[in-house]
Formats: structure tokens, sequence, C-alpha cells
């Protein structure tokens, strides 16, 4: 079990890591776009994101 958390761990780190690297200039107006959501809005993001993620892992599994 440890070692598919940490796989899937290493995988988040990849995909967060790449738009970053390819274009920073993007990535950095993304992320003041980000700050400057209100807290409803950030949650409502990250609930939708969450669930996203479980529905994803439910159907491959």
């Amino acid at each position: 079990m440890w070692q598919e958390i940490l796989t899937a761990l290493g995988l988040v780190l990849v995909i967060e890591g790449m738009l970053p690297f390819l274009r920073p200039d993007s990535w950095r107006e993304a992320v003041r776009k980000v700050a400057q959501m209100d807290d409803r809005t950030l949650r409502i993001t990250g609930l939708v994101c969450m669930v996203c993620g479980v529905l994803l892992v439910y159907a491959v599994r």
C-alpha cells in the first residue's frame, strides 16, 4: 500500500512541476489569479478536483 501511495505522490510532483518548468511565466500568472480568488471559490474548486480524483481512481481500480 505504501508503495502505491508514494508512486502516486511522485506522479503528482512530476505533473505539478511540468508547467513551471515549461512555461514559468504562464504558471506565475495562474498562481497570481488563484491567489486573488475568494475563499468560497477556491474551496469549491478544491472540492471539485478531489471528487474528480476520487472518481478517476475508482474508475481505474
